[in-house]
């Protein structure tokens, strides 16, 4: 889903846009964006780890609801939960399948393949779903050690 919303960047930007949808500003929804800011790739667990007063079920909608509105985009860095961050956090993931390390790449880095695939295949790229998977130079490093 694509979403050529602007995204709040405080309160009050946050309210409006909640209001355009409308919808209203409640504690629990400015607790869970201020949770995922925080986190940065915020897991649905980790979110309410982090406002513990709002049930699991809340915080799952409230996810959801920000992320059709535009607030909030989801990827998958793995097999586990989805991680959330806020939309507007434009960038690409790498994540090494030894250890699980996620780390964040400008966007810019896969244009040539997205311009390619549009090219040749008609293909539109969802950038916001975009994680590639590997070996981070730790684990490739430590890989090879043992095999000599």
């Amino acid at each position: 889903m694509t979403h050529s919303h602007a995204v709040p960047s405080g309160e009050v930007e946050l309210a409006d846009q909640l209001r355009a949808h409308g919808l209203r500003m409640t504690a629990q929804r400015q607790r869970v964006v201020q949770a995922v800011t925080q986190l940065v790739h915020a897991t649905p667990d980790q979110v309410a780890e982090l406002v513990p007063d709002v049930d699991l079920t809340t915080v799952y909608r409230t996810l959801e609801t920000l992320e059709q509105i535009g607030v909030l985009a989801h990827t998958h860095l793995g097999h586990g939960a989805p991680s959330y961050r806020l939309a507007s956090d434009d960038h690409l993931h790498v994540v090494c399948h030894s250890c699980g390390r996620a780390v964040d790449a400008p966007p810019g880095v896969a244009d040539e393949l997205i311009d390619r695939l549009a090219a040749e295949r008609g293909f539109t790229v969802d950038r916001s779903h975009l994680t590639v998977f590997g070996s981070c130079a730790d684990c490739h490093t430590e890989r090879e050690s043992r095999q000599q």
